[in-house]
């Protein structure tokens, strides 16, 4: 066999391999024999076949498949001999052979990068950092009393934060609309629920009262033939109810499943979680601040075979997700729309990966206990979650990777300058707001 490494651009390398006609027809020799003991032709018992016959009948054929065989057997032994370490399957084109009656191919793929670290010497990492306030507990807990908001009918005048309960109908050009009617239907005030001018032509009704609303839809509503409309609405106000939020009393407190009662005791536990949250929330965008940093540092072409492997898992996984939250969907999502981030996950693979090995990091059974622990924390059954991630291998190949990738962050943390980004808890628990 002969082999020679050409270089296509980045990654691509072009695999030239030849194969002596004396190996390719000792195959299709052997495969002819085989053929003629199996064979049934008209006017020859079975097995009892020519052989010049049977290669007369079916040369090309097995030759053929001949070639398939030996491309097959013989292209990762060719690549291994070159050094090399295909990534995917390769593209293969038949080419005239060096050797009458041999085979000749060309075989096209990538290889993996190799990876060679940069220095990170001078650069700099932001790493945020925040805490639990007496405020944001006060905050957390009126959340928790809005959430058991109750509603009791009130005879006033309705105000933002109230809920009318109402009857309409709404008509364009003087007929009534599909969908443009409906009765006793609560509706919370400020809530903008509601096309713009209805919520605030219903400030200081009382139970009982009617009112008319001239307004008109905004120019991009959802349905096509309202969009941009003049409207009349005829609006009645059965009720208006006021929110009540709860005291924070013991059965307040018990609901939670803070079995003291007490105030105190909530707070404690509130601010348990809060912490164990914020805990989690800040070493994800330190990770994430120092994977950027890693990757910016580290330009890498990656192979598209991986990047089109990594997209298709993370199609497969959006749609399981989907499932999980009970959208049922016959929708196939192209994994297209996956790749640039399964670029950077396989980029960032690389150099993590390089680091472990440059490093020899590894996971302790200690560190691998103490990770799942700390997840399990949050359950009903700490131990149950502890125990079943130890016993189910891929589970617990999982956080292998989790404590690795978290030893790369450290690693590079003591490699470069750390810059502290204060921030407040609500900045970092609620980015958006």
């Amino acid at each position: 066999m002969q082999v020679s490494v050409e270089s296509g651009e980045g990654l691509e390398r072009r695999l030239l391999v030849d194969l002596p006609a004396e190996r390719v027809q000792g195959e299709v020799d052997k495969k002819l024999a085989e053929l003629a003991k199996t064979i049934r032709l008209d006017g020859f018992r079975p097995g009892k076949v020519p052989p010049r016959v049977v290669r007369q009948r079916f040369g090309e054929q097995v030759r053929q498949e001949v070639y398939g065989d030996l491309i097959q057997a013989t292209f990762y032994e060719a690549a291994s001999e070159s050094k090399l370490v295909p990534v995917g399957d390769p593209s293969i084109e038949l080419r005239d052979a060096a050797e009458e009656g041999g085979l000749g191919y060309t075989a096209t793929f990538q290889v993996m990068p190799e990876v060679e670290l940069a220095s990170l010497e001078g650069k700099e990492v932001s790493k945020p950092v925040a805490e639990v306030s007496d405020a944001d507990v006060d905050e957390m807990i009126d959340k928790l009393r809005k959430q058991r908001t109750t509603w009791e009918d009130v005879d006033r005048a309705a105000q933002d934060g109230d809920t009318l309960y109402i009857d309409f109908k709404g008509f364009v050009d003087g007929e009534a609309f599909e969908g443009g009617s409906a009765e006793n239907v609560p509706l919370v005030l400020g809530s903008g629920s509601m096309i713009e001018g209805f919520e605030s032509g219903l400030l200081g009704a009382k139970a009982g009262e009617e009112r008319t609303l001239e307004l008109s839809f905004p120019e991009d509503y959802r349905a096509d033939h309202l969009a941009g409309k003049a409207a009349t609405f005829e609006v009645k106000v059965q009720r208006v109810a006021e929110p009540r939020l709860p005291e924070v009393d013991e059965a307040f407190v018990k609901e939670f499943g803070v079995d003291e009662g007490t105030e105190e005791a909530l707070r404690a536990e509130v601010r348990k979680n809060m912490e164990a949250e914020l805990e989690q929330r800040l070493g994800s965008m330190l990770k994430d601040n120092v994977m950027t940093l890693l990757r910016e540092s580290n330009p890498l072409e990656v192979p598209d075979a991986m990047v089109q492997q990594e997209a298709e898992r993370m199609k497969q996984q959006a749609v399981q997700e989907m499932q999980a939250r009970g959208q049922q969907t016959a929708m196939d999502l192209p994994a297209s729309i996956f790749e640039d981030q399964a670029r950077v996950r396989v980029h960032l693979g690389l150099l993590v990966g390089q680091i472990i090995d440059d490093h020899k990091l590894e996971a302790g059974e200690d560190e691998l206990r103490q990770t799942i622990e700390k997840l399990a924390q949050s359950y009903e059954d700490p131990q149950e979650v502890v125990d079943y991630y130890m016993n189910n291998p891929q589970q617990r190949s999982s956080i292998e990777n989790l404590v690795l990738e978290n030893k790369v962050v450290d690693w590079v943390l003591d490699q470069v300058k750390v810059n502290e980004d204060r921030r407040t808890f609500s900045e970092v628990m609620n980015p958006g707001e």
